[in-house]
């Protein structure tokens, strides 16, 4: 099912925290586009103006500068609106270990504060994202929902807080929540510039200049990329899911295979070598490896498929394709 045939009640409205971020900005476009009602709310520390831009004169769209660390903002952003789709965060495990207090806050008393504004509007669901930091330590593989090991970030503490915060939400008042744990989400709009821009972005750009990336470690860690299409249908699909069982529970969200950096990296050079010939020649620099960083991540995705009936549509070839000729008319 590709995001076009995607299908969600037009009449109602969905808060989109983070708004403005890649995943947020993705998500009000497709919702705008399909009619429904949708308030964006944004502080821009890492959103940007220009993804949403060309939203603004949309008379189905409204933006509301605020910050999720206000209780008042969140009670302003909850107001009127049916369902939340929770996107607002600072993500990156190096920034959080650099400044564990504003990942903290912004993590966990932004989302405490989303979740209260929540519930005193009667909203009908809570979608939130979660993250698959949360597997930290844990050897298995692919992950499970279920099995989880110790975090090894302060930033992986605050997505299993999240968790811990909308079971009791669930438990205590009532409330309708479903957690994401997103596995490296890529795709246009990524932003791939600054100190935490995320690997797949961050090559890109580095090989349109013609400069040679560089990978922490010997490039053998892995991980389960996951394209911008497959978040949007499983956000939309645990908005829209009328499965109780499906409800109040965590999901992973990914594609469910994982590829090396050193096998990234190649993709990446075959198809931006399309565009430049002169990237298929530019070498992978390796440097030390980063603090807190999982050695291998894979998810299980039968859960999702079997309760959210999500079936991502892009696997890491496909996205990668879209995304680097997204990458290539924008950011050239």
């Amino acid at each position: 099912m590709t995001i076009k045939e995607l299908k969600f009640p037009k009449e109602y409205s969905v808060l989109v925290t983070g708004g403005a971020g890649f995943i947020g900005s993705n998500l009000c476009e497709f919702l705008v586009n399909n009619s429904n009602k949708v308030l964006c709310l944004d502080n821009f520390v890492t959103g940007k103006i220009e993804n949403i831009s060309h939203l603004l004169k949309n008379k189905n769209f409204t933006l509301l500068e605020g910050d999720i660390r206000s209780l008042e903002d969140c009670k302003t952003a909850c107001n009127n609106t049916d369902y939340v789709l929770h996107q607002a965060a600072l993500g990156s495990v190096p920034r959080s270990i650099k400044d564990p207090i504003t990942t903290n806050e912004v993590n966990v008393s932004g989302f405490l504060n989303m979740l209260v504004a929540a519930r005193d509007s009667k909203v009908k669901r809570f979608v939130y994202a979660a993250s698959s930091s949360t597997y930290g330590d844990s050897k298995g593989l692919p992950k499970v929902e279920e099995v989880i090991g110790k975090p090894l970030s302060p930033y992986a503490i605050t997505k299993y807080v999240n968790e811990l915060y909308a079971d009791i939400f669930t438990k205590t008042y009532g409330m309708e929540t479903i957690g994401l744990r997103y596995f490296n989400v890529f795709g246009r709009k990524q932003d791939p510039k600054g100190a935490y821009a995320a690997v797949i972005p961050k090559f890109v750009m580095q090989f349109m200049k013609n400069e040679s990336p560089n990978i922490n470690g010997d490039g053998s860690f892995s991980r389960d990329f996951t394209y911008i299409d497959n978040v949007i249908q499983a956000n939309i699909k645990a908005l829209a899911t009328k499965n109780k069982q499906a409800v109040n529970s965590v999901y992973n969200i990914a594609f469910g295979e994982r590829t090396s950096l050193n096998d990234l990296i190649t993709i990446l050079k075959d198809y931006l070598s399309k565009y430049d010939p002169k990237i298929k020649d530019i070498d992978t620099t390796y440097g030390p490896l980063r603090e807190g960083d999982v050695p291998h991540s894979l998810a299980s995705i039968q859960k999702a498929q079997d309760l959210l009936d999500y079936q991502p549509t892009h696997n890491l070839k496909e996205g990668l394709k879209e995304a680097v000729s997204w990458y290539w008319d924008n950011l050239k």
